[in-house]
């Protein structure tokens, strides 16, 4: 079998003296396309921060692509995409990306397809700070995507777009693990569990469930996804 992608065993993180994740297990599996789900104050994006190696712990280990989170070898493999925009505000956005790309060595023809990727191509003159709130969040996950990365860390990449590049960003994060990426997206939107392969549902920092959309259907006896997550919250599992 595939070995997983990604391999938390009894992750322990303390954040302002207040403990977050109180020793979670999981795993995600390699080429999938997998949601991170759950409110606003759940532990998704501290889970993120410890997966790519940027997240102080207190105990417990996280593997990335059969490394430790934050080795040096998965310093071109691991694309990070945070909440915040991670561009530069006084710069086109052609520039961004011609800047990021050439850290990463990656060639001029990347940064127009990454562009394309994300549907921005005719935005590429503009200077990142005119941008929406949605542009410049697609502005930071064309940022994620120059390198090619085999793992994508995407804190709620969706926020803020209308319905049809929801869509088109779901269908390009399904093409790129067809091409043997991994993905792991956040969402505090349940609309969007079905879009995703596989699940892992946080409340309070501890996982209530790691399973496909049709698992949680069947454990909980509920079709819609919001209605189960809720069955899951109040049966204490």
């Amino acid at each position: 079998m595939t070995a997983p992608a990604i391999r938390i065993d009894d992750l322990r993180v303390v954040r302002g003296g207040a403990l977050v994740l109180p020793g979670l297990s999981c795993e995600v599996a390699a080429g999938s396309v997998t949601g991170l789900l759950g409110p606003s104050g759940s532990g998704k994006s501290t889970l993120m921060r410890a997966i790519v190696g940027v997240q102080k712990v207190a105990g417990g280990s996280v593997a990335v692509l059969g490394h430790p989170a934050g080795s040096a070898a998965l310093r071109t493999r691991v694309g990070y995409m945070t909440q915040a925009p991670s561009v530069y505000g006084d710069l086109t956005v052609r520039e961004n990306l011609v800047f990021f790309g050439g850290v990463l060595g990656q060639p001029k023809e990347t940064v127009e397809r990454v562009l394309t990727d994300v549907a921005l191509h005719e935005h590429g003159t503009r200077v990142v700070s005119s941008l929406s709130g949605g542009e410049r969040a697609r502005v930071s996950l064309a940022a994620a995507l120059l390198g090619e990365p085999s793992l994508l860390v995407l804190d709620e990449p969706t926020v803020g777009l209308d319905p049809v590049l929801r869509r088109d960003l779901w269908e390009l994060f399904h093409r790129l693990a067809l091409q043997s990426a991994t993905l792991l997206v956040s969402s505090h939107v349940m609309d969007e569990a079905d879009r995703c392969d596989a699940l892992l549902l946080l409340r309070e920092g501890r996982l209530l469930a790691q399973a496909t959309p049709s698992e949680l259907r069947a454990r909980t006896g509920e079709r819609d996804l919001d209605a189960a997550f809720l069955r899951l919250v109040e049966s204490g599992a």
